[in-house]
């Protein structure tokens, strides 16, 4: 059985996904969705997994799917790979080596696109593994997803989602600061929008700013704009010894001061 755990957001049309592929496929959630394809009994889920793709959201979840209170290692006898599909701290990632049986493959899918991308199934997908581990996924993830970046060995896929992302935060933060700029001016959202596409400030929140679907949302710890600063951290952790961390660092501290937008 392929197993997703974390059926939220990004989670639920994932597996949806892998179930119209003809994929038996069961998700594991702490909330229950109430779909029959998802569980939140961890011996509902664990005996017959194979594959495990996890989407929680933080290093703590994954602590807590793989090790402790639901303790994957402990009681999925039959699971032999796992996608780490979370944005983490790509040093966490690899240390997971080490705390996982080597008969275990072990392959960092981070994606990218946000949800309305898994709906569509158009993710992209930064993965870390050997050649074969990946070639040999790359058809299960050709049912989520459309673009497929071979990063390097385990954690190398982490690495490069953690840096994409940075971007991406540092997008959102000034996107979101030109807009009200713009506001204060007099200027028509709208038209400010289609400019910035046609021109040099062009960029992801601002191109999909009608569609992603956190784009105008204001700072929560526990929704998509949250998520963003814990992944600036999560560059932040993997940052060379020596870097200038202080524009990542404001990039933060411009997320949390977010407000939400009505236009």
């Amino acid at each position: 059985m392929i197993g997703l755990a974390g059926c939220g957001r990004m989670g639920l049309p994932m597996l949806a996904a892998l179930h119209d592929g003809g994929v038996d496929a069961m998700g594991f959630d702490l909330v229950d969705p109430g779909l029959p394809h998802v569980t939140t009994n961890i011996m509902g889920f664990a005996p017959r997994l194979e594959t495990l793709f996890s989407v929680v959201r933080d290093e703590a979840q994954t602590n807590a799917l793989l090790f402790d209170s639901q303790n994957l290692m402990g009681t999925a006898p039959n699971l032999n790979r796992i996608f780490i599909c979370s944005t983490l701290s790509p040093r966490y990632v690899r240390g997971l080596r080490d705390r996982i049986p080597d008969h275990i493959t072990l392959i960092d899918a981070p994606m990218s696109g946000a949800v309305i991308a898994a709906e569509n199934r158009t993710l992209s997908f930064m993965l870390g593994g050997n050649d074969q581990d990946i070639a040999d996924a790359t058809p299960m993830l050709a049912l989520m997803g459309t673009n497929f970046h071979h990063m390097g060995g385990f954690g190398a896929g982490m690495q490069a989602k953690v840096l994409n992302n940075l971007l991406a935060a540092s997008h959102t933060a000034m996107t979101r600061l030109v807009l009200d700029w713009a506001d204060e001016a007099g200027l028509d959202t709208n038209h400010l929008l289609n400019l910035i596409e046609t021109s040099s400030g062009q960029n992801w929140l601002a191109s999909g700013f009608e569609t992603i679907e956190f784009a105008k949302h204001g700072y929560a710890p526990d929704n998509s704009i949250g998520i963003l600063v814990k992944d600036v951290s999560a560059a932040l952790d993997a940052a060379p010894d020596g870097a200038d961390t202080s524009l990542p660092k404001q990039v933060q501290a411009t997320i949390r001061a977010l407000k939400p937008r009505t236009s």
